[in-house]
């Protein structure tokens, strides 16, 4: 992907964005006719190794929440298969939340990596539990689907304080992040990280939800969650690839 076109997708994933802060959350959840990403399938790889957000197919990921309803238990699994969403093969992430060994929610998300070392999320198939039953596939979205369009998990070089989509679906699931600190120091149950970067993410169809600012590790990924105002932690305490 040339430079130009690399100024074109930026414009893209963030046309219509506002800087989010105490009481702006993008776009507030109203339809972005303005918002659409065109991928091209020539510029794209069969594999996702950005720095930050590497998913090597074996590589398991596991991290406990202190959630309101209790300890979270979250094992995420990169497979060794591909889903062809948008004529794109995409890397599927087996993500499994449970607390008390029962399944809350069993999603699979859909990743792809362009040349330029930047990563799309192109979708997720959600399946939401409770006691044990399904109860609604809510947040779940493909890409060129149902006007479903895809965005942006993690540059290749994030900008600071640049909002940016993460996935489109209006009312089904609206994203966004930024990029907050660079050069952090990290400490997790599984060891000690530097050199991180500090995100923040947040939903435009909850203006009012707090803030999620999420830690990753080179050559690592996600490493920590903390949520805004609360003392929920994500920690990470096992890894391996």
């Amino acid at each position: 992907m040339k430079a130009i076109n690399l100024l074109i997708l930026i414009s893209l994933v963030t046309l219509s964005a506002c800087k989010k802060d105490d009481d702006d959350n993008g776009d507030g959840g109203m339809m972005d006719m303005n918002y659409n990403p065109v991928l091209d399938t020539a510029n794209f790889v069969d594999s996702v190794t950005n720095v930050y957000f590497p998913l090597k197919p074996g590589s398991v990921y596991k991290y406990k929440t202190n959630a309101e309803d209790g300890l979270e238990d979250n094992v995420v699994t990169v497979l060794d298969s591909v889903k062809v969403i948008m004529g794109i093969n995409c890397t599927i992430v087996h993500d499994v939340v449970s607390i008390e060994d029962q399944v809350t929610e069993d999603t699979y998300d859909f990743y792809a990596q362009d040349l330029e070392g930047n990563v799309w999320y192109m979708g997720e198939d959600v399946s939401n539990y409770e006691n044990g039953v399904l109860q609604d596939k809510e947040g779940s979205f493909v890409a060129g689907t149902d006007g479903a369009k895809p965005g942006i998990i993690m540059f290749r070089s994030p900008v600071p304080q640049m909002p940016y989509r993460q996935e489109y679906s209006h009312g089904h699931a609206e994203d966004w992040g930024k990029m907050i600190a660079a050069h952090v120091s990290v400490s997790t149950t599984f060891g000690n990280f530097e050199q991180c970067i500090k995100t923040a993410d947040w939903n435009a169809l909850e203006p009012d939800a707090p803030v999620e600012y999420k830690y990753y590790a080179p050559h690592v990924g996600l490493i920590k969650e903390e949520i805004e105002g609360t003392d929920e932690v994500t920690d990470l305490y096992y890894f391996s690839r």
